[in-house]
């Protein structure tokens, strides 16, 4: 989402900062990938954690967590067991290593898994998965490690952890790549961009390819080439009965269909193949920051704007709490975000130029960039970010989300209203981003995300660190939520904890009823659940 590149949260580590300023392999994949060797970009597929350290010895017993939450008893011989088949490391609390694993970006979700996987490759990723149905284990599927939903890493339950898996390749010809499910979006980018080329991705570069794309994948490109869906050609997958899997148009094409918006519900995915396109120019990019009395009337002249904006222009509108640290002084504010994608950034600043209007920001951060510079690939050449590094995140956010059909002074006001209570000690924001051109002209039908004729993505979050005000950050979060979720409906898979079954069915809309029939054939016991939950009526629990 758009709104990533205004984010008012603390810096807790140098990763955070770097943010700040910056604003998830088989012999078959191979057969399948189309890609020649006409132009090869690869990066090294070296755990980050892989070390030599000899396992722990493993306890008699390993108390774990049920796919219904109830207690499972693991023996030391059948952990022995899964140990011994893997090509990757199978961790437990006492290995070296763990407390790394089970980080994932936001620590707000500060869990401990019973068993962690770290896959080498597909065959692992089968190892695990047939393990954790055997057992009925509450599982987790962890990629770039970047939930904002905490769905990656289960208290007690298997996480089946494939970010090891790193291969990445690209045909400049044929304008493919295939990436492994481990693959981050600021590696994809970099060795796409290598050659000239791009696909839709997130705004972070530390995100995981897998739970995007899995989710639909919204990015800076998306208004003009579409979702990472629109983009991806084939997946491959390993269903929850064990099955290696190639779904495209052409193979298994009922799956690929659930696979393109339906989330984590049908399985692991391990590698990918997207679409190319030629992208060399630079992109304008960033924010423009006014005071806060002004935010009655940033709202609708940048509603105005956007909704005769081409599809290169991409805008959102938001108000904000920076707190010291952040990407700019310390204040509250309202402002926008812009972002331009055609062939030359000058035509985006003209675009802009009816926003004169509002008189001149406190913050101007709007300019030409490279694209890598836009998308953050640059922060680190191995596009590790807070959820990768041995050093955890302090920061803490509660995130919700939900789209929007139309834009009217009523919601506005609800949400400045809402505004208005925050306390200025957290960071915060509230406001929506554009959705619309490629997005809107693919059919709701013709993938499992529905919600293509939406608007606008509305988000808010609450960012904090003090561990004293965990219970008071989320009640705040929770009170803009209320007041705007009336003016909603469904929301993007990726970004809600603990979502209702009614805002689940509104999220897949019409598509509801296919995904049930594919959820009951691809994974009736529900092994995959930590996600925007699509339940089968044969489920347990």
């Amino acid at each position: 989402m758009i709104f990533t590149s205004f984010n008012p949260r603390l810096p807790g580590t140098a990763a955070d900062q770097r943010r700040s300023t910056s604003h998830g392999i088989s012999r078959r994949t191979f057969t399948h990938a189309t890609l020649a060797a006409t132009a090869f970009a690869a990066l090294p597929a070296r755990p980050l954690w892989a070390d030599a350290s000899k396992p722990a010895t493993i306890p008699v017993q390993v108390d774990a967590v049920g796919l219904t939450g109830k207690p499972v008893t693991l023996a030391a011989a059948e952990i022995k067991e899964l140990r011994a088949a893997l090509g990757g490391r199978l961790l437990l609390a006492a290995d070296e290593g763990y407390d790394a694993a089970r980080r994932i970006w936001d620590p707000s979700f500060d869990r401990h898994p019973a068993l962690i996987v770290r896959c080498a490759n597909a065959q692992d990723v089968i190892h695990a998965v047939n393990f954790a149905r055997t057992h009925r284990l509450r599982t987790g599927v962890r990629a770039g490690g970047h939930s904002v939903a905490g769905h990656s890493q289960p208290e007690g339950g298997l996480v089946i952890d494939v970010s090891p898996m790193k291969e990445i390749r690209v045909d400049a010809k044929l304008r493919r790549a295939y990436a492994q499910g481990g693959v981050l979006l600021g590696e994809l980018d970099r060795a796409t961009q290598a050659v000239g080329l791009a696909t839709t991705l997130g705004t972070v570069s530390d995100t995981g390819i897998a739970g995007l794309t899995l989710g639909g994948g919204v990015g800076r490109l998306m208004r003009r080439f579409g979702l990472a869906i629109d983009n991806l050609i084939s997946v491959d997958v390993v269903t929850a009965d064990g099955k290696l899997l190639h779904a495209s148009e052409q193979e298994n094409p009922d799956l690929f269909w659930a696979l393109r918006g339906g989330g984590g519900n049908f399985g692991v995915a391990t590698a990918f193949e997207y679409r190319l396109h030629p992208f060399k120019h630079q992109v304008l990019d960033g924010f423009r920051l006014f005071p806060y009395s002004q935010a009655r009337s940033i709202f609708p002249a940048v509603v105005e704007l956007l909704d005769r904006a081409p599809d290169e222009l991409g805008l959102g509108v938001a108000v904000a709490n920076i707190t010291e640290g952040g990407p700019a002084p310390a204040g509250r504010y309202a402002g926008y975000l812009a972002g331009y994608v055609g062939e030359d950034p000058a035509v985006g600043l003209k675009l802009l130029e009816p926003l004169a209007k509002l008189g001149k920001p406190l913050v101007d951060l709007v300019a030409a960039k490279p694209y890598l510079v836009a998308q953050g690939a640059r922060d680190s050449e191995t596009a590790q970010g807070p959820a990768n590094v041995a050093v955890p995140r302090v920061t803490k956010t509660w995130y919700e989300s939900g789209y929007l059909y139309g834009a009217t002074d009523a919601l506005f006001d609800e949400i400045i209203r809402r505004f208005d209570e925050v306390p200025t000690y957290f960071g915060a924001q509230a406001g929506f981003s554009q959705m619309g051109g490629a997005i809107a002209r693919v059919k709701p039908e013709a993938t499992a995300f529905w919600n293509r004729s939406a608007k606008y993505d509305f988000g808010n979050d609450v960012s904090w660190s003090d561990p004293q005000k965990d219970e008071e950050a989320r009640k705040v979060a929770r009170a803009i939520w209320a007041g705007v979720e009336p003016f909603t409906r469904g929301y993007y898979v990726n970004t809600v904890p603990g979502a209702s079954s009614q805002r689940v069915r509104a999220t897949y809309g019409d598509n509801y009823p296919r995904l049930v029939a594919l959820k009951e054939k691809y994974d009736p016991l529900n092994l995959f659940r930590l996600n925007a939950n699509i339940k089968p009526g044969t489920a347990e629990g």
